[in-house]
């Protein structure tokens, strides 16, 4: 009778494939998505994802926004900012004013490697907030308010 593999352990043997691969390109990025390493590798949804989840847990990866894996290198800072918080950034990165346009959601996308409609809901939060005046259809954002910086925040001497 023909042995069948064991599928025990076979999430750590596809895991040290990956780990493999990013320890000997310094160009790669991304990890593969959870279908690519279905495709390449013949296996379910559920494994590909342990596979995903050893990597992190091993140090390899960490998840960023959009269901994406990005590769942690020790000589890359990581930015673990939510993206609405690197989108207060831009005011001060633009040198933003009230009154003045905000990006789009397309340009922001873009900017910062995220799908159009999560830099939309990033979007939201800063004009649930208040900083930027609501977004429609044709319509440009402005700046309605300027974010204080954490340093600014300590109580003002009268």
């Amino acid at each position: 009778m023909a042995q069948q593999p064991s599928p025990r352990g076979t999430f750590l043997v596809i895991a040290e494939v990956v780990r493999r691969r990013v320890e000997n390109d310094a160009s790669i990025k991304e990890l593969p998505t959870a279908s690519a390493i279905m495709s390449e590798f013949g296996v379910s949804r559920g494994l590909a994802l342990r596979v995903l989840r050893e990597l992190r847990k091993q140090g390899v990866a960490r998840p960023v926004s959009g269901s994406r894996w990005q590769v942690a290198r020790a000589d890359q800072p990581t930015d673990s900012r939510s993206l609405h918080e690197k989108f207060l950034a831009v005011f001060a990165e633009d040198c933003l004013s009230v009154g003045d346009k905000f990006p789009s959601a397309s340009a922001l996308s873009s900017r910062f490697g995220v799908s159009r409609p999560t830099a939309s809901k990033a979007l939201a939060k800063l004009e649930s907030a208040g900083w930027i005046s609501p977004g429609r259809q044709g319509a440009v954002r402005k700046v309605v308010a300027l974010p204080k910086k954490a340093n600014d925040q300590r109580p003002r001497p009268s």
